[in-house]
């Protein structure tokens, strides 16, 4: 089963989320979370720094990450890993992969026109901001 993960990054003030627009399918030209595979063998926060860092600059120093929930497709054969986090301070993103961008939260994240996975990202949201308080400190 291939593991990927997904990182929802909030900026300083945690009012923005930062989006990508995937120039790839699945997917290709919907907004996503950034994120990527886990490699064989790789621990799964070691796997959401690095491919944080290699999608859009943003380190260890920038932000703390929790494991916020799994999620396991027994068809599709693979799992994600949601990690989530706020910026300890202003930070430029950049990145090759993907589009960047600093979205609002008072979008509807589970138009699948628009974003991508299913509905999942606003579900992932919608958890989010149960445990903000604990999350987002």
């Amino acid at each position: 089963m291939q593991g990927y993960n997904v990182i929802v990054v909030f900026n300083e003030n945690a009012d923005r989320i930062l989006l990508c627009k995937r120039k790839k399918n699945p997917y290709k030209g919907l907004s996503n979370f950034v994120g990527g595979k886990i490699e064989l063998n790789e621990n799964g926060f070691d796997a959401a720094y690095r491919e944080l860092e290699e999608e859009t600059s943003i380190t260890k120093n920038d932000i703390v990450l929790s494991h916020l929930m799994d999620l396991t497709y027994f068809y599709g054969k693979c799992s994600l890993e949601v990690y989530v986090g706020k910026l300890n301070k202003p930070v430029t993103v950049s990145g090759d992969e993907n589009e960047l961008y600093w979205s609002a939260l008072d979008h509807n994240f589970f138009d699948t026109s628009q974003y991508a996975g299913e509905g999942n990202m606003g579900h992932i949201l919608m958890e989010i901001e149960i445990y903000q308080k604990e999350l987002l400190k």
